[in-house]
């Protein structure tokens, strides 16, 4: 990895479907951390915009009892910003794998 930038071993990766059978539970935030126009052209469903350009993790909802996951198209982004998140300390470790295209090539519902 270049750099170190997008992936260490402090993240915790989930897949596509562990994702979405923990938001059907009501287990999950899922933070969609790409730019306005990609989120509002397919997202998860549930998913909250806050896009990486704009980052802050002190922003970041609050999520009694439940995960914190981070999203972006492929993984890269979501990487970024749990490392913006480490570098502020903030409880935040876990980010879909592989991103929206995972979601969408495992079939799951997209919203628009």
């Amino acid at each position: 990895m270049i750099f170190g930038f997008g992936k260490s071993a402090k993240h915790h990766e989930i897949d596509a479907r562990t994702l979405s059978a923990m938001a059907g539970a009501n287990q999950a935030v899922i933070v969609d951390v790409r730019e306005p126009g990609e989120f509002a052209a397919g997202h998860i469903p549930g998913a909250i915009n806050m896009p990486l350009s704009t980052f802050q993790p002190a922003a970041l909802p609050a999520h009694p009892g439940k995960v914190l996951v981070l999203a972006c198209q492929g993984g890269k982004r979501s990487g970024m910003a749990l490392d913006a998140c480490a570098a502020a300390q903030a409880a935040v470790d876990t980010h879909l794998a592989g991103g929206f295209g995972a979601w969408v090539a495992a079939g799951l519902p997209v919203a628009r």
